[in-house]
Parts: C-alpha cells; structure tokens; sequence
C-alpha cells in the first residue's frame, strides 16, 4: 500500500470508520470526541469536564485514544488550569488529541481559529526569540518551543564547561545571549514531549536534566524518583512556560502528577487494519500498556538487565498475531514489526553508543523496552539528526539529513578545551545534554523517545526535522545502511503508525 494511494482513500475510508464509531452506543462518543478538541485545543474555560477512556481522536492514519487508571481524565484539574501569567496550562502544549503530545496540525488549527492568540504562542517561548518581533513559524511549521538553557556552571554542574561555544549561524538573533548575572543563555528549539506512557521513562527530558539529580535508572528508587522528578518538572514548567509569579501548591502539583501516573496512549484503530487490540489476538492500543511489564534496564540491549534475563531483540510483540491475517494491512503491520526487531542495521559514528567502532544491531539496539520502545536504562545518544549539512563530514549522516525537512535553527560551534576530547570542534543546532553536564563527551546527545502514539503526535525527532514517519524510515534507512527495499519501507511505517 503506498502513501498515495492510502492518502486518495483517506476520505472514504474516515467516512467509513466515524460511520462504524457514530453507530449504537458509541454515536455520541464522536460528538464529544469533535467537542473536546475544540474546547481543549483553544483554551476555553471548563469545569467538570470528563474525558472518557478510549475516546478516538482522529489522526492520519487512524484514530488515537487514552486510557486513564482511574477510569477517565479530569479536563477541569490543575493540569488543564492556567497557573501562570500568560493563560497557559499543562495541556496547552500535552493535547488529549495528540496523545498528550503535540502535532503541527494541532498548531495550526489553534493559530488559525483564534488568529494567533492562543496562550500556546506566548512570545517567551512561542516565538522564535523571547523579546524583538514575533516570529512563530518554528511553532507553526515543526511544533518547536524555544528553550533557553544556562550554559555550565549552572544548577546542574558548578563547574565550567569542557568547552567553549559560539554560534556560527544565528538566524533569530538570539541564538547565545547572556543574562543580567553574566551567564550565557543557548537558545534551543525542542518540540514538547508526551505527558503519557510516563511509568516507563528512564529518563525526563530530551537531555535528561528533569532526571539529573533523580535519575530513572534503579527498580528500588524508580517510583519515588519518578515522583520527584514530575513534581519538579511541574513546577519548572509553571514558572517558565507559563510564566508564573508562583510555582503551584502541594496538592496542585500531587493533582498534576496523579493524572499523569495514570495516563496510558497509544493508536487504538487502523483505517485499513481496523480495531488494534483485540482482534485475532492483536494487543495495540492503551489498553494493553498498563500491564506491560517494566523496571529500569529491563531487557537492556547492552547486558545491564539487573535481573540478569538477555537481551531478547523480539521487543514488540504486539502483532505477532497478525503473521498470517488475510487483511493485507495486517500482514504488512505484522511484518513491519519482525523489521523493526530484526533487520540488521550498520551502527556507526554513535556518540554515547558506538564509541568510535562499528556495531552490528537492530531498532531494538537503541529501542529496547518491551512494547514501548524507549531504551530501558538512560542512554542519551547522538544520531546525527542535529546536525548541519553545512557543517557535516560523515557521509551516512549527510545522506540521513538528506532525508528530512530541517527547519532554519541556529548552529553552534563547541571547541573542546579541556578532557579527553580536548581540541576537537563539533556543529550542531542543539548542544543536547552538554548543556546540562558541560562535559564534551554529551555534545548533541540526547534520549531515545517512547513509541507509543507516533502517529498522533507528528511531526517527528527532538527539533521536528521528519514531517512524517515515511521521512522517519527513510533517515535511518540511509544513516545506518540498511538497505529496505519499497515494500519493507512502506510495511516499517505502517507498523510504526499503529503503536
């Protein structure tokens, strides 16, 4: 099935699935699934408001639904109240229908409806640069929120940094800056991570910085630190995003994190395969995620499994079912996913991984937690999607670039002065967790995100480089030499799309 011809029979296969979700019980569900977008994509005020479990929202290639531990997800709790000065809330940026992440689609349609007055394009972080014009096509093109990170020393490392860092190409204008105390603020533009599937993270954050203090990586101390680590980056996320005078109270925050512990999301149908749990055996879907095994390092890719099991490279098994199904979607789901355990890909040039060899793997090298698709131990790695063809030597990341639609973002020059690596020069447009460490060996690294809900939620990769999971399969089939031929590209995305 290629993309065009799934793309010519979006309309009749939508008619199809919302007549088969409007019949019987489930007519108003789709009325109150259409209501919910617009009353939380713009903001409005709501009170005692419930979102059921299971409600479909629609996407491109299905429809995505939450399951919620405590039966359904209460949209008039602190998450969905603004905290702060500019009228911004938790779920500004985690939207129910983007599987509590959020997708450019999703942006475009606030921008468009409330003609660019939604909270979600604050200046502070909505914009291009937190002072000067207004410029949101970062926001509106690649989902991106600007971040402004302290270079070292800073709260997480007194020391300072193993290098030194400048930006070679600043086309905002505020790509380094320096505050009133003398410190140097990096802008970095990041998209918003999902606030669901959190009871497998190992670690919080694209570079981790949520986890640094607390890190997600033993089973005695997850639970505790995993609270911890939420009630932080609650409060960090009112002080900033939304700019408040305040951080929220205690029984704000303990609300904030209850409804995110109990969040599960995931794709819940296929326009072409149907319903993805429950059928002939199929386990998609957030039905299934709650009872998903998990504790950190489980089946660790590296040997690290505290419980000593190995290394299974079978990590999602959630359509093994569907090997022999006469619904030709089905089979190709089915064997989209044996791809994704066990095509070979050539690991090179990995920093965090690889360390300067060439490693033999899978997807499931780097994606190793079981029917997630996170790596189960912190293992922040740098791929190569940050960096610049203007600046790149590495003839497999330059053909991986080659794949994508980078948004224009600044780049910046680290010059190694101190350690081990001392001397050597790096370009990236994200500096990642060395901003956190100051150490050289963390330039451009950064977590592996969980898989689950891909396809509400594009577009994709930390700076929104991949428009779609086509652009996805495309990069790494030509960062790590993988060689699929048309078929097995097209059966990996529609895998991919139904998790």
């Amino acid at each position: 099935m290629t993309e065009n011809r799934a793309e010519r029979s979006f309309l009749p296969k939508l008619r199809q699935q919302l007549q088969n979700l409007a019949g019987n019980r489930r007519r108003g569900r789709v009325v109150l699934c259409i209501a919910v977008l617009v009353i939380v994509a713009t903001g409005s005020g709501i009170a005692d408001i419930y979102l059921p479990n299971l409600l479909p929202f629609l996407d491109p290639s299905g429809f995505s639904a939450t399951n919620s531990t405590t039966g359904s997800v209460d949209l008039s709790g602190p998450f969905f109240q603004s905290l702060g000065t500019n009228g911004r809330s938790c779920g500004t940026c985690h939207q129910p229908g983007n599987a509590f992440g959020l997708s450019a689609t999703n942006v475009q349609f606030r921008y468009f409806i409330t003609q660019g007055k939604d909270p979600l394009f604050a200046q502070v972080d909505g914009s291009t640069c937190p002072t000067g014009p207004i410029n949101n096509s970062l926001l509106l093109n690649n989902g991106l929120i600007r971040i402004g990170l302290t270079v070292p020393p800073n709260q997480f490392d007194p020391d300072p940094p193993q290098f030194t860092i400048t930006a070679v190409q600043d086309p905002y204008g505020c790509a380094l800056t320096t505050n009133a105390q003398g410190q140097q603020i990096v802008s970095v533009y990041r998209r918003p991570l999902p606030s669901t599937n959190l009871g497998f993270l190992s670690a919080m954050m694209f570079d981790g910085r949520e986890s640094y203090v607390y890190p997600l990586n033993n089973a005695q101390t997850f639970q505790a630190n995993l609270n911890t680590d939420l009630t932080q980056q609650a409060i960090d996320a009112t002080l900033t995003h939304a700019q408040a005078n305040n951080p929220p109270t205690t029984t704000q925050l303990s609300q904030i994190v209850g409804l995110e512990f109990a969040l599960n999301s995931a794709q819940l149908n296929d326009f072409f395969a149907g319903n993805l749990y429950g059928q002939h055996g199929s386990q998609g879907g957030p039905q299934f995620l709650p009872t998903q095994n998990y504790y950190p390092g489980i089946n660790d890719s590296l040997g690290g499994d505290p419980e000593g099991n190995q290394f299974n490279p079978n990590v999602f098994t959630i359509y093994t079912s569907w090997q022999n199904s006469r619904n030709p979607q089905q089979a190709s789901i089915q064997r989209g996913e044996n791809i994704f355990n066990n095509q070979a890909l050539t690991i090179s040039n990995v920093p965090g991984l690889t360390n300067g060899n060439q490693i033999t793997g899978t997807c499931t090298t780097c994606h190793d937690t079981p029917n997630v698709g996170n790596h189960s131990f912190p293992l922040p790695l740098d791929i190569g999607n940050g960096r610049s063809l203007l600046y790149e030597t590495d003839p497999n990341i330059i053909a991986g670039l080659k794949q994508l639609q980078p948004p224009t973002l600044p780049v910046f020059e680290l010059v190694c002065t101190q350690g081990s690596m001392a001397g050597q020069t790096f370009y990236t447009t994200d500096p990642g967790k060395a901003l956190i460490s100051g150490q050289c060996s963390d330039i451009g690294r950064g977590k592996g995100l969980i898989l689950r809900g891909l396809a509400a939620r594009a577009p994709y990769f930390h700076n929104g480089v991949a428009a779609n999971l086509s652009q996805v399969v495309n990069f790494y089939n030509q960062r790590f030499q993988i060689g699929l031929t048309r078929q097995q590209t097209q059966d990996l995305i529609n895998f991919l799309q139904t998790l």
